[in-house]
């Protein structure tokens, strides 16, 4: 009587319930949950029809659409894998993800088309180039393709639950990206575990502000459908963009990056006027500053969860969870306890903070360790990399690589990435903590602190701040502000400011950018 854990479960049950409900809104195209899943029989029926069988693996290049997102139903009920890729890369980095990864047919939107017909020679395993939308020589059209296939001719295997799902690709920095093996039962559990920590209801409405293809679009693929709540596509992440469709559609819900909450608090203010109150945000990929959080909550009326986890771990393993001796908290107090990371999901099995030794560390908010996992949402490995594997899961348990300490309470909180701490005359010092304490600084809107070479201390911490508009701040005064709110071994030896910080995707500030030189980025 067993059945796989999957997520092509909520698909049938959401097609079941909710037929009738609206599931899709992508710019001027409504589809109900009924017309969504049918698109997804075609489209898999049409892959068939094109000589995917199960195993095979189908990459995809595209922003938040409908066609994306029908990929992830699409494609795994045939047993095949979905390689979603980020659509920002280099043509070098699309043609190697391609080739590693042996997809044979390749998905791309409209804005890619060229940059992939200029890797063709580079990608000979592709057998088929599908344009998801436009048109062009050489490329079978979607939408046409779609419209004259059968669900009547589609024959759909059994898929077990330790299956692959999706090849999800980490960012390279300075090795080639590693593909994360995400299986079935990895991301059920996730949208299981999802589920009971952020409740969402068949009445929410996502605002799709995080890139599906980055670890799943954090799984919420399959979480909103899970729920019969409504995907609501966001083609471009700009503040005028999301505020006017929160606005529109009456969201409710969305998930951010530390970065687009910034964009967002500082948007102007002719774009907020109209904003709803109440919309719950999440937020992952990187710590945000207690800063943050207390602005948005405070300005917008909006409230933030916090989760923490990795596309290895498909990606949560912990979340703030809120208890109710948090909300008679002051604001600043309360939006320091957001900014920890948390306590496990119920789902996400075991995480422990271990000293080099392997031993845990005591939980007093001031011990350093690296976070460690195991549990059912760990990867299956790496594809095709034994040995990066066998480093990831050294000693029984997955390595984050996450600097973190235990508070009394037992929440984690982040403090560094083990390899941005900067050592500093042998003293650690978290550039994390560092950037919260200056982000409270009213004149600056982002910051990124990390450790250069320096002739006395080894490495001191450098800061790279982009100012608020207007703002005529100098590094006197934030030297100044700095030494007034951390130890002075941890300021900033200078403060850079600069028009933009090098970012991935998703908001994380690439800081191996920022280490490799000032000349890395324009300072103004």
């Amino acid at each position: 009587m067993k059945t796989p854990l999957t997520p092509l479960e909520f698909m049938r049950r959401s097609r079941r319930l909710y037929p009738d409900r609206e599931a899709v809104v992508d710019e001027g195209m409504r589809l109900s949950y009924e017309e969504f899943f049918s698109r997804c029989d075609r489209w898999s029926a049409a892959l068939q029809a094109l000589g995917v069988r199960k195993g095979d693996r189908v990459a995809y290049i595209a922003p938040n659409t409908h066609a994306q997102l029908e990929s992830f139903y699409a494609v795994p009920q045939l047993g095949a894998v979905l390689v979603p890729i980020n659509f920002r890369l280099t043509s070098s980095e699309f043609a190697y993800i391609i080739n590693h990864s042996g997809a044979k047919i390749v998905c791309a939107h409209s804005d890619q088309l060229e940059v992939v017909d200029r890797i063709r020679p580079e990608i000979p395993g592709v057998e088929h180039f599908v344009a998801l939308e436009g048109s062009r020589e050489g490329w079978l059209d979607y939408e046409r393709t779609l419209a004259s296939a059968s669900a009547e001719k589609l024959a759909l295997p059994e898929i077990s639950e330790d299956d692959l799902l999706t090849i999800n690709y980490t960012s390279g920095t300075t090795a080639n990206p590693k593909g994360v093996m995400i299986t079935h039962r990895n991301a059920y559990i996730n949208t299981v575990g999802t589920l009971i920590h952020v409740h969402m209801t068949c009445a929410d409405r996502y605002v799709w502000t995080l890139p599906m293809f980055h670890a799943n679009g954090w799984t919420f693929v399959w979480t909103v459908t899970a729920a019969g709540a409504k995907h609501l596509c966001l083609r471009k992440v700009e503040a005028a963009r999301i505020f006017e469709l929160i606005e529109r559609e009456r969201a409710t819900i969305l998930c951010a990056a530390p970065t687009v909450l910034i964009g967002m608090a500082n948007a102007p203010a002719e774009l907020r006027r109209n904003v709803p109150l109440g919309v719950r945000v999440l937020t992952a990929g990187a710590p945000p500053a207690a800063a943050t959080i207390e602005r948005v909550e405070g300005d917008f009326g909006w409230e933030i969860t916090q989760l923490y986890g990795l596309t290895e771990t498909a990606p949560f393993i912990t979340v703030c969870e809120p208890r109710p001796e948090h909300a008679g908290l002051p604001a600043s107090s309360g939006a320091a306890i957001k900014a920890r990371q948390g306590v496990e999901l119920v789902t996400s099995g075991e995480l422990k903070v271990v000293e080099e030794d392997g031993r845990e560390v005591p939980p007093d908010g001031v011990t350093v360790g690296e976070i460690v996992v195991r549990g059912n949402v760990v990867m299956e490995g790496y594809y095709n990399d034994p040995d990066a594997t066998a480093r990831a899961f050294m000693g029984g348990v997955f390595h984050t690589g996450d600097a973190a300490v235990v508070h009394p309470d037992g929440y984690v909180q982040i403090r560094d990435r083990i390899k941005d701490v900067i050592i500093s005359g042998g003293e650690n010092i978290s550039s994390v903590e560092v950037e919260g304490i200056l982000l409270r600084h009213p004149s600056i809107l982002e910051v990124a602190v990390v450790g250069l070479a320096d002739e006395r201390w080894g490495e001191a911490p450098h800061a790279f701040v982009i100012r608020q508009a207007g703002a005529a701040v100098d590094e006197d005064e934030l030297r100044a502000f700095a030494r007034e709110n951390m130890a002075h071994f941890k300021v900033p030896k200078t403060f850079q400011f600069v028009e933009e910080l090098p970012k991935t995707a998703t908001g994380k500030i690439q800081k191996y950018v920022l280490r490799g030189g000032r000349s890395a980025i324009a300072a103004q």
